[in-house]
């Protein structure tokens, strides 16, 4: 069974394209962009981590590097390739089939976009990438900048306010850290000594990080081993006292 649902005029359904769609070619990405974008998203597990904590494979979208546009089209104005992009209640199979996240095919824009500061983009982002973002009903755009030297602040936060951008409150932590509130992830964003780290609000930590992971192995490991030198301990005992 499937749905059908609108967006500015175009019916769509979400079990996929009911014809083959148009695909989209790969953005074009300088190698200065690449590598930023890697250290604060891959290399972190970031990304990988996002997917994880808000779970809904099936209907819920963590992507980037590919191109967010209103309709198929050669037409490149007005078209981005955030470098990461969050979208609830829509279909990943469109977006894979598509090379691009299609609001027309999807029925709806991301729900959430991310900029990572470069030399190269960082004027781009806080300029021309907000108005676009904007135009395209995105309802949170956010840039993370490692100094903020590019984007003029290390953490920022737009939400969209009767089409415009309205800046989120940055608060400036104990520990020089800057923390962000996004309505939409339901998580904190955080500037912490040049990382970006997401922090679940119901706990007070950050949401599963590869070292929070090694370390909880470690000491399931860890209580297991002493359980079982328990048990042997018990053992012995009984064994001398049953003599």
């Amino acid at each position: 069974m499937t749905t059908a649902d609108t967006f500015a005029g175009t019916i769509f359904e979400k079990s996929g394209p009911a014809r083959p769609p148009f695909v989209f070619p790969d953005p074009p990405k300088d190698q200065e962009d690449k590598m930023t974008s890697f250290k604060r998203l891959a290399a972190t597990g970031n990304a990988y981590l996002l997917i994880d904590h808000l779970g809904n494979p099936e209907t819920t979208l963590v992507g980037g590097d590919l191109y967010v546009s209103l309709a198929p089209t050669t037409d490149m104005t007005g078209v981005r390739y955030p470098d990461l992009f969050v979208a609830f209640d829509v279909n990943p199979a469109a977006y894979h089939a598509s090379n691009a996240y299609v609001i027309s095919e999807q029925g709806k824009p991301p729900d959430f976009v991310l900029e990572i500061a470069s030399r190269s983009s960082g004027r781009i982002d806080t300029g021309p990438k907000r108005r676009d973002y904007a135009a395209l009903l995105i309802s949170e755009y956010w840039r993370f900048d490692e100094t903020g030297e590019y984007h003029g602040a290390r953490l920022a936060g737009d939400r969209l306010v009767n089409g415009e951008y309205v800046a989120i409150d940055i608060d400036e932590l104990d520990d020089g850290g800057l923390q962000g509130y996004s309505a939409v992830l339901g998580l904190y964003l955080r500037w912490e000594r040049g990382e970006l780290v997401f922090y679940d609000p119901a706990t007070g930590l950050p949401i599963a990080s590869l070292d929070s992971e090694r370390e909880a192995r470690r000491d399931a490991e860890a209580r297991a081993d002493a359980a079982e030198a328990r048990i042997r301990e018990l053992e012995e005992q009984l064994g001398q006292q049953s003599r």
